[in-house]
């Protein structure tokens, strides 16, 4: 029986594209480079600085320029933290759906706690979430089964009654890790590794509102 949903929250829970596109592209703009439209970088955003980073300059954690680049655009994303970010279609309503069936729900997601928790409150979801790990809130970050363990921890839900959505790969690894029910959001970024079928996830979702048939809710 399942007790909690966990979301991860770029790419899953919300809509984060737009604003960490436009702190790229305002980079780009300041060093005479091209901009790259948003749907473009969609499918990287996901992976956060290192997959916009990648996209916008070409260049990966071994590069000289990474640290440098890496300031520069968590210092221009902090600064329009929730400017277009919007929740997805449907998350607003599942997210009522459990709190009526007395189910809870939170957030792990690989984004650092100082983003995590003003973006929470810009949205209105802050107070009411159940628990929000972050990617410095345990040792290590997804892939790596921690920060669930974490979340099912701070919720008093053992991870077999905890469902886990995400948008990548690592998101399934680390639900199956943890021994939590994977859902993978097909809505969701998705990534330009491997297709969302081979992610191995237990459920593959269309849709936010899927996941209350999938924890009995549908009516």
């Amino acid at each position: 029986m399942v007790e909690a949903v966990l979301f991860d929250l770029d790419g899953t829970f919300a809509d984060t594209a737009p604003d960490l596109g436009a702190a790229l592209n305002r980079m780009l703009r300041e060093d005479d480079r091209p901009e790259v439209p948003i749907p473009v970088l969609r499918p990287y955003a996901s992976h956060g600085v290192r997959g916009l980073l990648g996209v916008g300059y070409g260049v990966s954690r071994q590069d000289e320029r990474y640290g440098e680049l890496t300031g520069r655009f968590l210092d221009y994303y902090a600064q329009s933290l929730c400017v277009k970010t919007a929740l997805f279609a449907g998350i607003p309503e599942t997210l009522e759906a459990l709190r009526c069936s007395g189910l809870r729900w939170g957030i792990v997601t690989n984004k650092r706690q100082r983003y995590t928790l003003p973006l929470l409150d810009s949205l209105g979801y802050a107070r009411t979430c159940g628990c929000m790990v972050s990617g410095d809130s345990a040792p290590r970050p997804k892939p790596s089964p921690a920060p669930l363990l974490l979340a099912s921890r701070l919720l008093g839900v053992e991870p077999e009654r905890c469902v886990y959505v995400g948008d990548d790969a690592r998101d399934m690894e680390a639900a199956r890790a943890a021994g939590m029910h994977a859902v993978a959001a097909a809505y969701g970024y998705l990534g330009a590794g491997a297709p969302i079928e081979d992610w191995q996830a237990d459920r593959i979702i269309a849709a936010p509102r899927e996941l209350l048939e999938l924890v009995g809710l549908a009516g």
